[in-house]
């Protein structure tokens, strides 16, 4: 495809792939604290990515978005930009009341309030509509009650974008609703856990936390589409995350088969491991090329080309990053095994990345579904 970043657009990618290397080097020398890093986050700017420039944005879209977590994987970054910027900030920007944008967005930017999406549940399958979660209406707004699992930097969150069922049954795609939680309010108790790369997550469970009308976001009982309108952004961030990762390893194992002898020359004189490298290569330009569809799809009005191109680009980013990965691990012999060294750190980030918002088998039916019978089909996830 042909895909040219704009003059803008290379800007961005020169500075924050400078940043990037800054801020991995200070990690590598233990100089830099989480608050540390977020902050420097926001004193770029990416932290507003999503929003006009009246609540301290630019406007960037998905390829702005990629741009950024291509970095960020390529240089291994840990923090949680994708699921407070490309998720829960595009869901904000596009369904905050305009007092609520007002009082959320510039404070979201500035870095002083994190918040991040707590859409999953225990027994959902990454499906978005299969909600157990309930939120009863009271005098003064709602009681939720229910689980979440698996929320990224759930622990720490400021505030937490919950959806809870209004009406009807768990899978029902109507009757679902998004609401603003705050992380300290009676009756939330968060329950931190890590990933396989060691990354922060948390199981929230919401025990009669009672929140104000003024705490829904969007049209109550549509929160399941714009759960998922919100999720696919969080989709094509990670497609590009995912490939800044496999770049860095293949890279890495290049250099490796150049400077590793054996016999008397390189490693990578031997022609079986030069076509292994060639088969890598060749994984890492598909995902390449189909991520940068999905970050064009990300902005799309059309939801049924949208959700299949972004579904698309997931399987085969599911697939080239295992390939890549695996293949890493293997020409390096058993130093790739050890966490100390990076093919073993990269491979992990790859294997959650994998998981995250739908694996590959989730959304291979998606792209089926999407592809057959469109918006509104009986049987789009």
């Amino acid at each position: 495809m042909d895909f040219i970043l704009n003059e803008e657009q290379a800007i961005l990618k020169g500075s924050v792939a400078r940043f990037s290397a800054d801020l991995r080097a200070a990690m590598d020398k233990k100089a830099v604290t989480a608050a540390d890093r977020w902050g420097r986050y926001a004193d770029m700017g990416l932290l507003g990515l999503p929003f006009d420039e009246d609540f301290g944005g630019f406007g960037g879209g998905g390829v702005e978005t990629m741009i950024v977590a291509e970095e960020m994987g390529r240089h291994l970054l840990t923090d949680p930009y994708i699921p407070v910027v490309a998720v829960a900030g595009r869901l904000l920007a596009d369904h905050c009341s305009e007092e609520q944008k007002a009082y959320l967005l510039p404070r979201v930017a500035d870095g002083s309030l994190i918040v991040v999406p707590a859409f999953g549940e225990p027994k959902s399958r990454y499906s978005l509509s299969r909600v157990a979660t309930t939120a009863v209406p009271s005098k003064d707004g709602f009681v939720l009650d229910g689980r979440k699992a698996v929320v990224l930097s759930g622990a720490e969150a400021d505030l937490l974008l919950v959806t809870a069922r209004l009406s009807g049954e768990a899978g029902d795609e109507d009757g679902i609703g998004v609401f603003l939680v705050s992380g300290d309010l009676p009756g939330v108790t968060r329950r931190p856990v890590l990933t396989v790369d060691g990354r922060e997550a948390a199981e929230i469970v919401l025990d009669g936390v009672r929140v104000d009308k003024t705490a829904t976001l969007g049209n109550l009982g549509q929160g399941g589409a714009i759960a998922r309108r919100a999720e696919e952004f969080g989709v094509a961030a990670l497609a590009g995350e995912a490939v800044g990762a496999m770049s860095a390893v293949f890279d890495m194992t290049v250099e490796y088969l150049q400077t590793r002898r054996q016999f008397g020359v390189p490693i990578g004189k031997f022609q079986a491991l030069q076509h292994r490298v060639v088969d890598m290569r060749v994984a890492l330009e598909l995902a390449r090329s189909i991520a940068a569809g999905a970050a064009i799809a990300a902005d799309l009005d059309n939801a049924q080309e949208r959700r299949r191109i972004i579904s698309a680009a997931k399987v085969q980013v599911c697939r080239s990053g295992r390939y890549i990965g695996q293949q890493a691990i293997q020409l390096h012999g058993a130093m790739g095994m050890t966490d100390e060294y990076g093919a073993g750190r990269y491979f992990k980030r790859l294997l959650v990345l994998s998981s995250l918002y739908g694996d590959a088998d989730h959304h291979l039916e998606r792209f089926v579904s999407a592809s057959q019978y469109g918006e509104g089909g009986a049987l789009v996830a």
